[in-house]
């Protein structure tokens, strides 16, 4: 099951284009298309082994696709990938961070490595702290901080820069319950002003924070539609069995 939805082209910050990524015999992501509008938040979900992870790493420029169209804000991710860099935030599931540094610390030194300029990151440190709730621990040294504290440092780091675009890589794996409502509300601040893909398993996070549901299986997409849309049909852990049996059972794209 499919939906298209209709936007503007100033609108659509991420698309996929026909995206498929084959290693030997084996498609990991085979014809995989939609797109992420200005302010959306969608949440990427399919179990594992979908081809999520590949299908993200294509949209960031990391992987070049076999064939299709990486975009992000009309930008070909694989013809001109540092371009399309700037405009984006990357959180991997375990992000690296420097467990000696403190928050304040390692963003003054990224902002730096990343030229902007001393007028500037003063406030952009205070920016990012802000929307990730950091202030009580800026200078505490990040190796000392619970998992969630360090997952809402690695936001605020990628949250530096500005980007329009966010793809988040299971940013509530591994924390306590207290931790994931705490990540959680910060990718809703962060959703009111950018473009969010949240790939994740836990289905509460659909209801919590995504206007959008993509579900992938096999490497295709088999559901596009809003959150209300996925939620509708009930009990959410049986309609994420119910799709993963649509994709396992559809031909080949």
């Amino acid at each position: 099951m499919t939906g298209e939805k209709t936007a503007s082209a100033s609108d659509v910050m991420i698309e996929a284009a026909r995206l498929r990524k084959v290693y030997g015999r084996f498609a990991a992501v085979d014809g995989v298309s939609f797109t992420v509008r200005r302010g959306e938040i969608a949440a990427f979900l399919g179990p594992n082994g979908a081809g999520k992870s590949t299908t993200m790493k294509m949209l960031t420029g990391y992987l070049t696709p076999t064939s299709g169209t990486a975009r992000l804000a009309g930008i070909d991710m694989a013809g001109d990938r540092r371009r399309g860099a700037a405009l984006l935030g990357y959180l991997p599931e375990n992000g690296p961070l420097y467990p000696d540094m403190t928050p304040s610390s390692l963003l003054r030194f990224f902002g730096e490595v990343w030229r902007i300029s001393k007028r500037d990151l003063r406030a952009r440190i205070d920016e990012a702290a802000e929307l990730c709730d950091l202030g009580s621990v800026m200078h505490k040294p990040i190796g000392c901080l619970s998992k969630g504290y360090r997952q809402r440092v690695g936001m605020a780091n990628v949250l530096l820069r500005r980007p329009d675009v966010l793809i988040l890589d299971e940013p509530t794996t591994g924390l306590d319950p207290n931790q994931i409502l705490q990540v959680r509300e910060t990718v809703k601040r962060i959703g009111r002003e950018k473009t969010v893909l949240l790939s994740t398993h836990i289905l509460q996070e659909v209801r919590a924070v995504a206007s959008r549901v993509l579900f992938l299986c096999r490497g295709r997409l088999v559901f596009d539609g809003s959150a209300d849309e996925f939620l509708a049909a009930g009990d959410p852990d049986r309609r994420f069995y119910e799709l993963s049996r649509e994709g396992e059972k559809a031909p080949a794209a």
